[in-house]
């Protein structure tokens, strides 16, 4: 199991140093001069140059890069350019609402798709089957903003149950972070709840129909047993697997969700940035993103012998 957790993690270098030369190159990548983006429309010559010094911009790309990279290593992730802070405290200070939304996010899918699937599967061809799906279609279909604007109008404006926008940390009391946290997890929890339920409709009847789901059946094991002890354990490694694709979408979808629901988070941050291009910023938001869903996806694939005993670390 140890060697296998060090041949992952020696297997992700090469997929960071890649993202992290990427993140780096955006600067560059920037049509016309950063600077003269940054200083503005009235600044002189003399202006822009000094902006170029100070963010090193007349320096060759490599020698810029190894001092990133060394501050990287460090846990420094440079100073942002509008607020003149060390984008580290920034990112640290914008975590809970991320963590938070993501974490309720894939709770609210998962528990909505799995259930869902597995029914769906075990009444293949019925009414709760195509109800599945038709929910299914219409999650790929609704784009994320779509979805929280129609939340916010019923919910929020008509019914005025829940409030608006904005957020409130956990340590005001878990009644106000709740009421604040609902309306974005629901959001994208329904989104991310329709890939979910379809994987798990797919390989639910793949196992459905094997002998040995047969076998159990004939032996007169109840429907539950049938499909949460036989099934559901024996589909859970493609499922766990489309969960970390989830993830993934889940990143995507948080700078949006945020930004609908005036959510001070990782998204919204990155949306600032964007907007002052405040390029030290985006460059650690986009490094932290990336090396999260590495992690993530290491995680799973190690959890992977949890779910197939044939499997063997």
């Amino acid at each position: 199991m140890l060697a296998l957790v060090i041949r992952r993690i020696l297997a992700t270098i090469p997929v960071m140093a890649i993202v992290a030369i990427i993140v780096f190159s955006l600067l560059y990548l920037t049509p016309g001069d950063p600077a003269a983006v940054l200083a503005g429309e009235q600044a002189s010559i003399e202006d822009i140059n000094r902006l170029r010094s100070t963010l090193g911009l007349d320096q060759p790309f490599l020698v810029r890069f190894s001092q990133w990279i060394g501050g990287v290593f460090q846990g420094d992730l440079g100073i942002s350019i509008f607020s003149q802070r060390p984008v580290m405290e920034l990112i640290v200070q914008r975590l809970e609402p991320t963590i938070a939304l993501t974490i309720a996010s894939l709770f609210i899918a998962v528990t909505i798709a799995v259930p869902l699937g597995v029914i769906a599967a075990w009444r293949a061809g019925g009414l709760i089957d195509r109800m599945a799906m038709s929910f299914a279609v219409l999650g790929f279909s609704i784009p994320v903003f779509v979805l929280s604007y129609i939340l916010i109008a019923v919910v929020s404006v008509d019914l005025k149950l829940l409030p608006v926008q904005g957020y409130v940390p956990i340590a005001y009391g878990i009644g106000p972070f709740l009421e604040h946290l609902i309306l974005p997890a629901l959001s994208l929890g329904i989104i991310n709840a329709a890939l979910i339920a379809r994987i798990t409709r797919t390989t639910m009847l793949e196992i459905l129909n094997q002998d040995y789901i047969r076998a159990a059946r004939a032996k007169g094991l109840s429907v539950r047993r049938v499909l949460i002890r036989h099934a559901l354990k024996n589909a859970a490694i493609p499922i766990v697997t489309v969960i970390g694709i989830s993830f993934a979408l889940l990143i995507s979808g948080v700078v949006v969700t945020e930004t609908v629901f005036n959510i001070p988070g990782l998204g919204r941050l990155t949306v600032d940035a964007i907007l002052r291009r405040d390029y030290p910023v985006i460059q650690g938001v986009i490094l932290v993103f990336s090396a999260t869903y590495v992690v993530v996806n290491l995680l799973i694939d190690l959890s992977y012998s949890l779910f197939d005993p044939r499997i063997k670390y």
